[in-house]
């Protein structure tokens, strides 16, 4: 299995993946069964009532829980599934998705993750929840 080291390391991961690079996502957080992805909210990732688009808010979810997945099983992840609950519409400066694994295991690791908005460094405004299932792949 492909280990990673840290949060240099993961965020070297994070920059090799184009849309991530788009969207302007950064890892704050890493290690210990927890990720955190940042994105800076700006006007490109709205829909048409101002708010985060559902689908920015996807994104970071599943990229967070399979960060939070890879600080206890590797590199050698990908998203298996996952649902997200919308709880009110996400607005702000900055998307933050907080990932932490639930349980780990030989081939499938299960993470939760919270995700926030927050707005001129105040407390942050949980906008939604997901869980997901994160698959170890096996090597070929």
């Amino acid at each position: 299995m492909n280990e990673i080291a840290d949060l240099e390391q993961a965020r070297v991961i994070l920059a090799a993946q184009p849309f991530s690079a788009l969207l302007g996502a950064r890892l704050t957080a890493f290690g210990e069964g927890e990720a955190v992805l940042e994105v800076d909210i700006r006007e490109e990732l709205l829909q048409q009532y101002g708010f985060v688009h559902g689908g920015v808010l996807g994104y970071a979810a599943d990229n967070a829980l399979t960060f939070a997945a890879g600080t206890v099983a590797g590199a050698g992840l990908i998203t298996a599934g996952f649902t997200i609950d919308y709880l009110r519409p996400a607005r702000g400066e900055v998307l933050r998705a907080r990932a932490r694994v639930v349980r780990a295991g030989r081939t499938r690791v299960v993470a939760r993750c919270d995700l926030s908005t927050v707005e001129g460094g105040g407390a942050p405004a949980l906008c939604a929840v997901a869980q997901g299932t994160i698959a170890v792949r096996q090597a070929a």
